[in-house]
């Protein structure tokens, strides 16, 4: 097993590795004396050489004083932390709330012109009842045991939402159909979801495809874990755990083949609000 989660982090982990190790190689030194200048062991040197674990501040910082280049420690300090960012714990993002959340993920939405986005287990955000938001928001809050600003959370995600109605802004949008009947709230709240997905349709800027439960997808694509491209440059992949942000070229275009292979088993237009019409049939 790789010792970060997608090839995007290993590859920042693995260029801040090589940096560490050029700094020391100038300061001619060897590993072992390193730890020793550090106060720590030769493994763990050589850990953090060879991207094995990532470094904390505080042992980059050591490791530049070490090898009297303490100017460069500030940039390494950063790109480390850029690294980090690739893959957070959701109990970290959410640790003050879901509020800040919310409003930290706005510019990435407002600058964004072209969205793909595939739910295989809720309603994407910007598509989002306000009661279906505090249902989901109030669950997530339960669950994780965080601090319970939901309602503040909730309108921050629908002021992010304006994105669908203004600006220069296209949405390809594909839900699993099993997102059409999974219950977030009581059957007002899931009714008053699905009407709103029906609207959605209409708007110039959404394209709405829904994937039929009974698609086959023997050689097309099977159900994946949500996710959200932004520009085709960047993905944000929601796991039960974290939250994985993909920026490497070789990871983005397995995504985007990915989204294109679910495209052609969606229904869209008239198919679509059929099985929209059946899942809020199905509520009585």
């Amino acid at each position: 097993m790789p010792p970060f989660p997608t090839s995007s982090v290993q590859e920042a982990r693995a260029a801040l590795a090589a940096r560490l190790r050029e700094i020391r190689l100038n300061a001619g030194i060897t590993g072992k004396e390193l730890a020793q200048r550090c106060g720590w062991s030769v493994a763990k040197s050589s850990r953090i050489e060879n991207a094995h674990t990532a470094p904390s501040d505080a042992d980059i910082r050591a490791w530049c004083t070490a090898c009297d280049a303490d100017g460069q420690a500030e940039d390494l300090v950063a790109a480390n932390r850029q690294a980090d960012s690739l893959y957070v714990h959701w109990r970290r993002l959410q640790r003050t709330g879901l509020k800040n959340l919310q409003e930290a993920s706005t510019p990435l939405y407002e600058r964004t012109r072209q969205f793909r986005v595939y739910a295989s287990n809720v309603i994407p955000g910007y598509l989002q009842t306000t009661g279906y938001a505090t249902a989901l928001m109030g669950s997530i809050a339960g669950f994780r045991g965080i601090p319970d600003d939901v309602s503040q959370a909730v309108q921050a995600r629908i002021r992010r939402s304006r994105v669908i109605h203004e600006g220069d802004h296209r949405f390809a949008t594909l839900l699993e159909e099993n997102v059409l009947h999974h219950r977030i709230g009581d059957t007002e709240v899931m009714a008053g979801q699905l009407g709103n997905l029906l609207s959605s349709m209409t708007l110039p800027s959404m394209s709405l495809g829904i994937i039929p439960a009974q698609a086959s997808r023997e050689q097309i694509m099977w159900p994946l874990e949500q996710f959200t491209v932004f520009d085709d440059v960047r993905v944000n992949v929601e796991l039960l755990a974290a939250k994985v942000t993909v920026t490497a070229p070789g990871e983005l275009d397995i995504y985007l083949r990915a989204f294109t292979r679910l495209t052609e088993l969606a229904v869209y237009g008239a198919d679509a609000r059929a099985l929209i019409v059946k899942a809020i049939d199905a509520l009585s």
